[in-house]
């Protein structure tokens, strides 16, 4: 499994923007081979946001980012005047997993 996390800062007054453009764009995501996941998360500090994508695998993630999805997904709105800054991207390779009612595994 792999993840890819993009912290975003929002300017102050700014959520509630910020979430209805996430909530009413086209991801495209549904097409990608590989993708398991996604959610945004809010933060307990105001304005304090991280987009989580899960994939099957790195191959996965790294082929959507070169795809029309990848194009598509984010053609929308601009984030200019709503984010304080670029986002902070994190990726990461699952180490030990465990899903629900199960053992933990390593990967």
């Amino acid at each position: 499994m792999f993840v890819a996390m993009n912290r975003f800062e929002v300017a102050p007054g700014k959520s509630e923007d910020f979430e209805r453009i996430w909530s009413e764009r086209e991801s495209h995501l549904d097409q990608v081979p590989g993708f398991l996941r996604f959610a945004l998360l809010r933060g307990e500090t105001e304005g304090e946001y991280i987009s989580h994508s899960t994939w099957e695998d790195r191959d996965a993630f790294l082929a959507w980012m070169e795809s029309d999805s990848f194009r598509k997904g984010h053609a929308g709105p601009s984030l200019m005047g709503i984010l304080q800054g670029p986002p902070k991207v994190s990726l990461y390779e699952a180490a030990v997993t465990q899903e629900a009612g199960g053992p933990s595994r390593t990967e």
